[in-house]
């Protein structure tokens, strides 16, 4: 049985873009269908940037209906142990240029501090 949980981070920023964005949720729903099949996605638009033996980060394109032809970045962790994903952030690409390195290098050092890689 899979799990997905968010970062408090990540729901201030579902909720902010949401009110501009009104699809994100229904866009969100149909991306962890996609995760379910596929936990580190296909092709392309996914991007594995940090793995170990428990855990990998991955970026990928969010496909956003409200947006048209254009998307939303994601970058989720997902436990191959537990089967649990974790969003740990969601932007813009036309307002945020890179990923929050300091937000995943937080979030992985919380794993090594209470163990939950194992």
């Amino acid at each position: 049985m899979s799990r997905f949980d968010s970062l408090s981070e990540f729901d201030k920023e579902k909720k902010k873009l949401a009110k501009k964005y009104r699809s994100i949720p229904a866009d969100l729903k149909a991306f962890e269908q996609i995760l379910l099949v596929a936990p580190t996605g296909i092709g392309k638009n996914f991007t594995i940037i940090h793995s170990d033996e428990c855990v990998q980060v991955v970026k990928a394109r969010l496909a956003c209906h409200a947006l048209k032809n254009r998307s939303l970045r994601v970058v989720y962790a997902y436990h191959e142990n537990t089967i649990t994903f974790m969003y740990i952030e969601l932007y813009f690409k036309g307002v945020k240029e890179n990923e929050d390195r300091k937000r995943i290098e937080g979030y992985l050092e919380s794993l090594d501090q209470f163990n939950w890689k194992d």
